[in-house]
């Protein structure tokens, strides 16, 4: 299992939302520490990417920025410091006709501020001037994502939760040192993992499909995911949970087991841990 779609199954509980936004004249937004795994695509005029004790980058049409954990940033016609930029709204809806500056927005946002593990491996805020005579498909996947807010349709939110994966996918293969998984062994005991999250799986079970003595296991994992395989296994088990609590009527104890925990109880107190709220609330959510 390669890095990338391992990040990509940590975070697919969660909803992919994203919207179109237009401004005019002296404009800025400030983007609070939401933890989230997404980004911004410039599509017309330019502005400056301002962050914290970071000087002003400037942001051209075509340029993306990917962000991966809380990292508070804002986007504004000119230089200024970060707090003078006011606070983003989502609820605000972008104003009819043209505009001097628009740019697109997707994310996924972990429910209470928790990153898992792999992406807090990821650099915070990233970038990206894309190469788009070498990535075509890159481009037509952001016009595909414009039409889609521009004139959404029925099965809008399928699509544009898929265009938004698409999307992350493209920005986390240009990402510069993100985590790789070179190691055949620590890819199976990944795979492991995800493919059977259920299984009551133990260091000395895992290090046996790695192929490796438990301490050289146990220290190459955690090189790799930033985490402790068993803590590695409570993510998947939380992310899995989740997902099913999302997509699935069923009990809340046909889900527990699903994902590894023999009781309702069990999982439920792991769920709080990992997500802040019930299960049952974070469903009705």
């Amino acid at each position: 299992m390669d890095m990338i779609s391992a990040a990509l199954g940590s975070v697919r509980a969660l909803r992919a939302n994203g919207r179109r936004i237009t401004e005019s004249g002296a404009w800025g937004l400030r983007f609070p520490p939401m933890a989230v795994l997404g980004f911004h695509v410039m599509l017309h005029g330019e502005g400056w990417l301002i962050q914290e004790q970071t000087d002003p980058l400037r942001v051209r049409p075509g340029d993306v920025i990917f962000t991966a954990a809380g990292v508070v940033h804002g986007l504004s016609h000119a230089p200024c410091p970060l707090d003078d930029l006011p606070v983003f709204t989502v609820e605000e809806p972008a104003p009819p006709g043209e505009a001097d500056f628009e740019f697109l927005c997707g994310a996924y946002r972990m429910q209470d501020g928790g990153v898992p593990a792999l992406l807090r491996q990821l650099p915070g805020l990233v970038l990206i001037t894309p190469d788009y005579a070498e990535q075509p498909e890159l481009r037509t996947l952001i016009a595909m994502l414009h039409a889609d807010f521009d004139r959404p349709e029925p099965g809008t939110d399928a699509a544009r939760a898929a265009l938004i994966d698409l999307m992350v996918v493209q920005m986390l293969r240009q990402v510069p040192d993100r985590p790789e998984v070179t190691d055949p062994g620590i890819a199976g005991a990944l795979h492991a993992i995800h493919e059977r999250p259920e299984r009551p799986w133990t260091v000395e079970q895992l290090s046996s499909v790695a192929g490796m003595s438990r301490t050289t296991f146990h220290r190459r994992f955690a090189a790799v995911a930033g985490t402790s395989p068993m803590a590695y296994l409570v993510d998947r088990r939380m992310s899995l949970g989740a997902q099913l609590l999302r997509a699935s009527p069923a009990p809340l104890a046909a889900i527990a087991r699903q994902v590894g925990y023999s009781t309702e109880f069990a999982f439920s107190a792991a769920f709080r841990r990992a997500y802040g709220v019930a299960p049952g609330r974070f469903r009705a959510s």
